[in-house]
């Protein structure tokens, strides 16, 4: 299907409106997974003409994918992935945990970033990040793209290497799906239940009358504060 290769006209845009000089991509992947990480990529890329074929990464397939990413590697001016472990998602929630693994991506970049370009609506990042939201920015902007297919290929990589490394997790076939909802993973929960590397707060396991009381309950941090001050119980 045709679509329109990204560019860096944001990027323009931001130098030109904010003096920013460097102006990082970032993109992350496995926000709705049930497990693993979510994962982060910060690129920064400069106004260099990208290698054909670039766009979001759910729209390559998986071999182009993987041979595009090598070569974007080479290709940034630099990148750094930052990941929010399960546990971390479960503890954190989803938006503070994207925060999380956003900043451990940027603060891996050997410069800190002027500006930062974040794909969706949403600005999960907040301060002290100068931050350009940009929805559908993995197809439009250049170094979104890049951080889009490079986060995307490594978490990939990553999720395999958990299901050749260990046997306990070779029936969620986590080679195949990542940690999505596949047919064969939700076959695998049902029957053996969650794993290490699986989220516990998720409603999925609400659906599992057998293992639904693994789930995890998040407090919210007002309520945390409210009950280490005594105020939701007895307090004599």
């Amino acid at each position: 299907m045709p679509y329109e290769p990204p560019t860096h006209t944001v990027e323009r845009s931001i130098r030109v409106t904010t003096g920013a000089k460097i102006v990082a991509g970032v993109d992350e992947v496995g926000r709705g997974a049930w497990a693993g990480p979510v994962t982060v990529c910060a690129a920064v890329t400069g106004l260099r003409r990208p290698p054909a074929g670039l766009t979001d990464s759910k729209l390559i397939t998986p071999k182009r994918r993987s041979a595009l990413a090598a070569e974007l590697e080479g290709w940034v001016t630099a990148y750094a992935l930052g990941d929010a472990s399960p546990a971390e998602i479960d503890e954190l929630g989803m938006t503070a945990a994207l925060r999380l693994a956003a900043i451990r991506a940027l603060e891996g970049l050997p410069v800190r970033p002027d500006a930062v370009i974040l794909d969706g609506k949403h600005d999960y990042l907040g301060n002290p990040w100068q931050v350009r939201t940009v929805i559908k920015g993995d197809q439009s902007c250049i170094a979104v793209a890049a951080a889009s297919v490079i986060a995307k290929v490594r978490r990939d990589a990553l999720m395999a290497e958990l299901a050749a490394e260990a046997e306990a997790y070779a029936p969620y076939a986590f080679a195949d799906n990542a940690g999505y909802p596949s047919p064969v993973h939700k076959a695998a929960l049902h029957e053996l239940g969650p794993s290490p590397c699986h989220r516990l707060s998720w409603a999925y396991l609400d659906a599992m009358p057998r293992w639904r009381h693994l789930k995890k309950v998040r407090i919210s941090a007002e309520a945390a504060a409210l009950e280490s001050g005594g105020q939701l119980g007895f307090d004599f």
